[in-house]
């Protein structure tokens, strides 16, 4: 991450912010369940087996397959426009978004909350190399792992001394949008998915200034 350029760096912080804005909605909409920390739906899909929650299971699973098919709707839309990958990963991100803030109010409130984990899923898509993730929007624990890992290396003289902060912003970029997720949550509503499916907009256009010009394809961009 800390081989980006600046400017990618801060989008990469606002997309994490915008990952935890939508897992927000998502857990209080659905009461504990997220749109994307796959690894919580995991455990309520595992904790619904054991106590025979079938519903509670059945929605976890659902979630996860969701999500999965936004990494695979992601993976597409990056070999098909490569060179233009990211703002068109984070248009359809935006579009799914605007989908489920549309539908909302008018199906069964799981249907929209999908679509979230199918964004949530894409948006993974937005910074990838040779078709693996290299900066993880959606999920913290690596960038944690991540944390660890630099801050040894500065105190033993290993690495950088700041080589940590990247992360540390990265992780602060998506507990800010969980935050601000919740107090639009219960302050306008359902509405909230429009604040998000616009702020994936700008971001999609921010992203098509910042790689304007760019001819580099997915494995030459360096890993988290």
């Amino acid at each position: 991450m800390d081989r980006y350029r600046p400017p990618l760096i801060a989008a990469a912080v606002l997309l994490a912010a915008l990952a935890g804005f939508v897992d927000a909605l998502a857990y209080l909409d659905l009461g504990g369940f997220f749109a994307s920390f796959m690894s919580g739906n995991t455990t309520r899909l595992g904790v619904g087996i054991a106590t025979a929650d079938h519903a509670s299971a059945r929605t976890a699973g659902a979630l996860i397959c969701a999500f999965i098919c936004g990494v695979m709707i992601a993976t597409m839309l990056s070999m098909r426009f490569a060179r233009r990958r990211k703002p068109v990963v984070m248009l359809a991100v935006a579009v799914l978004l605007g989908l489920a803030a549309l539908v909302t109010g008018f199906t069964d409130r799981r249907f929209p909350l999908m679509l979230l984990a199918v964004a949530m899923g894409a948006e993974n898509g937005v910074f990838s190399r040779d078709g693996e993730v290299s900066i993880g929007l959606t999920y913290m624990t690596g960038s944690l792992v991540r944390i660890g890992q630099k801050l040894t290396a500065a105190l033993t003289g290993g690495g950088p001394a700041f080589g940590w902060f990247p992360y540390l912003v990265l992780w602060l970029g998506f507990a800010s949008g969980v935050v601000l997720g919740g107090r639009a949550q219960q302050t306008i509503g359902d509405n909230a998915l429009w604040v998000a499916a616009g702020a994936a907009g700008v971001l999609a256009l921010l992203l098509a200034l910042l790689t304007h010009g760019d001819t580099a394809v997915s494995h030459h961009e360096p890993a988290l």
